[in-house]
C-alpha cells in the first residue's frame, strides 16, 4: 500500500493518485466507519417520493407562476432541493461548460494544472484538492489523535461576482474558451438565481426580493469539481456530508451520477443526473431568513470504482459583512424567531473552523424553544 505524508498530500492531486494504479487509498482519504456510504442497502425506490422533484419553469410564463411557486414551496419543504428545467439557460452552454471543464482535468498536463493553485486558505480561487476537510479522532494501535479526512476530489473554484473579484487571467487558457464560458455562465447563473431566490420568497407569501434584499449582492463562487476513479468506493467520499453555508447554490453534473441528498435523518437518495436540468440546493443563510419554514439541503456525492465525475456548482452568498436573520414578516407570538442572528463572516469563519459535518453549523444558531 502507498503511503502518502500529510506534507505532500498538501501538493498531490487525487486524479494523480488514482492514475498512479493505486489499489488501496491512502489513510487521510478512509472514512471513519459512521460516515462511509452504505452500497449493501436495497435499490432506492422509483416512486415520486424517492425522486428530487423537477418542476418546469415553463420559461417562467406569468400564467404559469402561481402553480409554479406551489411546486417550490412543495420542493423547499420536503427536500430543500430540486431540479429545474426550462430554465432560460441555454442547454448548449451548460453541455459547454462541462465540456471545458472536463478538458482541463482530462486534457491539460499535471504541470500546467498546477500552475492555478490555490493556497489552503478557505474557498481561495484556483485548482485544488483540500477544500473540506474533517477531523476524526481515531484510537487504532497504531495512530491515536486527531486526524482530518480528506474529499476523493480535485477542483477548480473561480471567484465571479461581484465583477471587482472576476479576474479571467486567474482561470486556465485551455481550452481556448474556457474563461469566456465561465464568464457567460456565471452571469446567467446570477439571473437565474435571482429569479428563483424570488419564487421562494412569493411562496411563503413574502414579497419577491425579500430573501435576495436579506441577502444582499451575491458574492458569486463557480466550483468545477473532478472525482477520479477510487479503487475503493465504499470506504470514501468525493464530497463529505454538508449544507451549503451561503443562500442557494445551482448545479449541474455529468452522467455518471454519485451526488445525493438526504431525505428525513437517514435516507440518502442518489440524485439522477438530467443533462438540461440544473439542480437547486437551498442553503444555510435561507434557512434563517425563512426561519425554519425551508431547510437547507444536506448533500455529499460517492465515489465511482470505474469512472471519473464531473459537476459544476454556482454558489450565491451574502457579503461578508451582511448580518443575517429570520425575515421580520415571518415572526410573530405564534412563531418565534427560531435562529439567533449572525454575520455571515462569522458564519463561513465557523464553518471552516469547525468542519462541516452534516448541519452541524447551521443547528448551532437554533434558538432555544
Amino acid at each position: 500500500m502507498q503511503v502518502v505524508s500529510d506534507e505532500a498530500i498538501m501538493t498531490t492531486r487525487v486524479q494523480s493518485l488514482a492514475q498512479s494504479g493505486l489499489s488501496r487509498v491512502p489513510p487521510q482519504y478512509i472514512q471513519p466507519p459512521q460516515t462511509r456510504p452504505i452500497r449493501h442497502a436495497p435499490p432506492e425506490s422509483d416512486s415520486d417520493s424517492e425522486s428530487i422533484p423537477v418542476i418546469d419553469l415553463c420559461s417562467f410564463d406569468p400564467t404559469q407562476r402561481a402553480s409554479t411557486r406551489d411546486s417550490i414551496a412543495r420542493a423547499c419543504r420536503h427536500w430543500g432541493a430540486f431540479h429545474v428545467t426550462n430554465h432560460g439557460v441555454p442547454p448548449s452552454l451548460l453541455a459547454s461548460l462541462r465540456r471545458a471543464g472536463l478538458s482541463f482535468f482530462s486534457d491539460t498536463p499535471m504541470p500546467d494544472k498546477l500552475r492555478y493553485s490555490c493556497s489552503a486558505a478557505a474557498a481561495s480561487e484556483g485548482y485544488g484538492s483540500k477544500m473540506l476537510a474533517t477531523t476524526t479522532t481515531t484510537t487504532t494501535s497504531d495512530q491515536n489523535g486527531a486526524v482530518q479526512v480528506l474529499d476523493w476530489r480535485d477542483y477548480f473554484d473561480h471567484h465571479t461576482l461581484p465583477l471587482s473579484r472576476r479576474n479571467p487571467t486567474r482561470w486556465p487558457e485551455s481550452p481556448s474558451d474556457y474563461r469566456e464560458l465561465v464568464a457567460r455562465y456565471s452571469d446567467e447563473m446570477n439571473v437565474l438565481a435571482q429569479k428563483l431566490l424570488a419564487l421562494i420568497s412569493e411562496s411563503l407569501g413574502l414579497r419577491a426580493s425579500c430573501i435576495e434584499d436579506a441577502v444582499g449582492e451575491f458574492y458569486q463562487n463557480i466550483t468545477i469539481s473532478y472525482y477520479p476513479p477510487c479503487p475503493e468506493p465504499d470506504l470514501t467520499l468525493g464530497l463529505q456530508s454538508h449544507s451549503d453555508m451561503g443562500a442557494i447554490t445551482l448545479l449541474i453534473q455529468d452522467d455518471v451520477g454519485g451526488l445525493q441528498v438526504l431525505k428525513g435523518s437517514d435516507k440518502w437518495v442518489t440524485v439522477q443526473p438530467l443533462s438540461d436540468a440544473v439542480l437547486v440546493l437551498l442553503a444555510d443563510q435561507t434557512e434563517i431568513i425563512t426561519n425554519g419554514k425551508y431547510r437547507s439541503c444536506e448533500h455529499r456525492a460517492i465515489t465511482n470504482p470505474d469512472r471519473a465525475r464531473l459537476s459544476v456548482a454556482t454558489f450565491h452568498d451574502p457579503a461578508k459583512t451582511a448580518k443575517i436573520s429570520p425575515a421580520s414578516e415571518l415572526i410573530n407570538d405564534s412563531s418565534p424567531a427560531k435562529y439567533r442572528d449572525v454575520v455571515y463572516g462569522d458564519y463561513v469563519s465557523s464553518w471552516y473552523t469547525k468542519g462541516p459535518g452534516g448541519k452541524r453549523n447551521i443547528d448551532a444558531l437554533v434558538l432555544d424553544s
